[in-house]
């Protein structure tokens, strides 16, 4: 048992925000139903997003903990394989904090057009589950790289787009049948990855919005160390002469003797000049 936890928490530091997207996932859905099932407290009315805009008051939470919460096993099943396919092909071209904040943003995106769809049509409905995130990954990948191709089991080489299409196809149709809500919220999110990349691509990245804002709040609550004063110590010495100079001037006055007794052995000490005899005299002393 000890190995299995080992592992997954493996896993969940090496795994990628992929990985740990699936984990917050699976950890919400066994948190509501534990709630559930020991308290008999509906755990879910208090993180689904409710189309009526005054819910929001008293859990304004909803707006994004609704993208982490499902109703049943087949709902959190079929998000989170969806999930881990379009999150690796994604992270084939984009970042991991690009991840997150496509993730975060298109989230709260999907909630607000489903909140106003359903508050224009008079309707009052919850609703709970990461498929409109999910769709904006998907779409965003489809729409930076269309012709990628992928094998698929049972079926073999298709592109990129063919799925996306396929996919998006089934929430159109379905859109007056029952959880049209979520069909909703699916279509927002794809409308939403399709913008965030063609922000991309003006230079633009949406995710740094949540980037900013994580990094503010890091840096809000790390204590910054502080490093102490320190004070250097100068010696100033005094210059001291060169000893150089002497050894040069040394230089010099035997070279001037050396002149002079190479003059004396070849003329005699009375060729000498004045002032040579005088300088001989005073080098012999």
């Amino acid at each position: 048992m000890s190995s299995i936890i080992d592992d997954l928490k493996q896993q969940y530091k090496f795994g990628g925000i992929t990985q740990r997207l699936i984990y917050w996932n699976i950890a919400c859905f066994i948190v509501s139903y534990v709630i559930f099932g020991l308290l008999q407290i509906d755990f879910l009315s208090f993180v689904s997003l409710s189309s009526n805009p005054a819910d929001l008051l008293w859990k304004p939470w909803s707006i994004l903990s609704y993208s982490f919460f499902h109703s049943d096993f087949i709902h959190i099943f079929f998000n989170l394989i969806v999930l881990h396919f379009s999150g690796q092909l994604f992270l084939t071209f984009f970042t991991q904090k690009q991840l997150l904040g496509l993730y975060l943003l298109s989230a709260l995106f999907s909630g607000a057009v489903f909140v106003v769809a359903f508050y224009l049509m008079e309707v009052v409905s919850p609703i709970v589950g990461a498929s409109g995130a999910i769709m904006a990954i998907l779409v965003a990948t489809t729409v930076y790289q269309p012709l990628m191709n992928l094998r698929l089991m049972l079926i073999g080489n298709v592109k990129l787009w063919h799925v996306t299409v396929v996919v998006l196809l089934i929430d159109v149709m379905q859109l007056r049948l029952e959880n049209s809500g979520g069909h909703i919220a699916h279509l927002a999110g794809a409308f939403f990855g399709f913008v965030f990349i063609k922000f991309l691509q003006n230079g633009t990245d949406l995710s740094k919005i949540v980037s900013n804002l994580f990094d503010f709040f890091v840096n809000l609550f790390t204590k910054t160390e502080s490093k102490p004063f320190k004070k250097v110590h100068r010696n100033y010495q005094k210059p001291v002469s060169k000893p150089a100079s002497r050894i040069v001037s040394k230089d010099k006055t035997q070279q001037q003797i050396d002149e002079i007794l190479d003059k004396i052995s070849k003329s005699g000490y009375d060729c000498l000049t004045k002032e040579e005899k005088e300088f001989l005299f005073k080098a012999g002393k």
